[in-house]
């Protein structure tokens, strides 16, 4: 198995993520021992964005880190833990929202993909980028 950069990597549809990821020097912690969970946007997530946010972030590196790590939750929490939370603290330091209602959603995020197995954690893809307030 592969840690979560490389599984991220190899999927394919993640490359504005790991671009993201790379420009904010989180490679090394998200290939470090973790455990992590990260909701993962997929790069049509980011598209949603209005246009020129993804270059607008990728020069604003402290904005983009806390975007990022607004994304990851130490632990590695599967989606039948998650469905079970109301909340969960992010590695950013504040709360995303979880509601299990029908299907998951993180804040206003759909899992699409939930427990994508990693060796230092897990990935959740999300269809929309979580912004912190």
């Amino acid at each position: 198995m592969a840690n979560i950069i490389d599984t991220a990597t190899n999927n394919g549809s993640f490359t504005t993520l790991v671009a993201a990821i790379q420009a904010a020097g989180l490679v090394d912690t998200l290939k470090g021992p973790g455990p992590f969970t990260v909701f993962a946007p997929t790069d049509e997530a980011f598209n949603k964005l209005p246009a020129g946010t993804v270059d607008a972030l990728l020069k604003d590196i402290p904005k983009l880190k806390k975007i990022l790590t607004y994304h990851v939750v130490s632990g590695k929490v599967l989606a039948a833990d998650v469905a079970k939370l109301k909340t969960a603290t992010t590695v950013e330091g504040s709360d995303v929202k979880i509601d299990a209602s029908n299907g998951v959603k993180i804040n206003d995020a759909k899992v699409a993909t939930a427990d994508v197995a990693a060796d230092n954690g897990v990935i959740h893809v999300i269809d929309t980028v979580l912004i912190p307030a």
